[in-house]
């Protein structure tokens, strides 16, 4: 932050919360300095969340670790709109961290729950290639470490730690979730380990929850992109699982399954502008693979933060779409 001032000092902060984080909580601060516009009027702070839950979670998924590494190690070698970050540090032991990041105020944010438009999509999808082309297949993804927490050791964690949320995640909302969809969640627990073992690349860098809550929309008449915030579960893996993903949850059902199919073209031609050629039967295979990780998201991050109004509204959008989009691809099909 002291190289955007040049030296100037900050003499007052007016501090707001804002979005609807789960993990982390976000401060708007309203800056005065000792000489006149030198610096930006207002930034964003993101700080640990206040609730020791869901700390205590970010620590052991090392969610502060990984998007305080991202902005540092990553973010610049990539296309991805995302806004400036000015400040980052992680105390050691990854419980506490700042993030000092450019507030692209009037920007708006997603609503998870409302869901989106067919236009509003297609310009989301289109910030993906940005992510996803530039070091696909990159070997020196596979030396940062906090790209992939999973190594030696650790197969089968995934598989075991979502079984045993699901579970709890039944007899809490077993009565706001479609009965088919509990059915689909039942069948997939079965077949976890295949799901998790079995993840064709090339891999690249991923966001990890590229949905509607963590896109910043611009106002009408102004350049059309959008801002990909909260990188705290990006990693090294699939890229079609962030596309799968983001359909999954932020469509309502019925439109998803009547503009899928343009959408995921869409992202074809873009990463084939971007030089990266992706043959359709195994781009549309992956496709209906990945729609199973919603489902997986839903179950788990709903039981691993602290539980809110907005939170249960949100995770049943989730688990219901994303479960509805599995059943229409037939997803689970693919796990034999």
């Amino acid at each position: 932050m002291a190289g955007v001032l040049g030296g100037a000092t900050v003499t007052d902060v007016r501090a707001e919360a804002v979005g609807t984080g789960q993990m982390a909580d976000c401060w708007r601060c309203h800056l005065e300095y000792d000489r006149k516009h030198a610096g930006p009027g207002s930034v964003i702070v993101k700080l640990p969340s206040s609730d020791p839950l869901s700390v205590e979670t970010a620590v052991a998924l090392r969610n502060y670790e990984i998007e305080v590494s991202f902005y540092v190690q990553l973010s610049g070698e990539l296309d991805v709109k995302t806004p400036a970050c000015y400040h980052a540090s992680l105390d050691p032991g990854g419980a506490n961290f700042i993030l000092v990041l450019e507030d692209v105020a009037p920007s708006r944010q997603g609503d998870q729950l409302a869901g989106c438009s067919t236009d509003e999509a297609f310009l989301a999808v289109s910030e993906l290639p940005g992510l996803h082309a530039p070091l696909w297949g990159s070997d020196r993804l596979q030396t940062l470490d906090w790209l992939h927490r999973s190594g030696p050791g650790t197969e089968g964690a995934l598989p075991a730690l979502v079984r045993a949320l699901h579970t709890g995640f039944v007899a809490r909302y077993h009565e706001w979730v479609d009965p088919e969809v509990l059915a689909t969640a039942e069948r997939l627990m079965e077949r976890l380990d295949v799901f998790d073992s079995v993840k064709p690349g090339p891999w690249t860098v991923t966001h990890g929850d590229f949905r509607l809550d963590n896109l910043l929309f611009p106002p009408a008449g102004t350049p059309q992109r959008v801002d990909v915030v909260d990188w705290q579960t990006a990693s090294h893996g699939p890229a079609v699982a962030d596309l799968s993903y983001f359909l999954g949850a932020s469509l309502e059902p019925a439109r998803r399954a009547a503009v899928e199919t343009d959408l995921v073209r869409f992202y074809q031609e873009r990463m084939g502008a971007a030089g990266i050629d992706i043959g359709w039967n195994a781009l549309w295979e992956s496709y209906r693979r990945y729609s199973l990780g919603g489902l997986i998201m839903a179950i788990a991050a709903s039981m691993l933060v602290r539980r809110t109004p907005r939170g249960d509204d949100m995770f049943m959008a989730m688990a219901n779409r994303h479960g509805r989009h599995a059943i229409d691809l037939e997803a689970l099909e693919l796990l034999t």
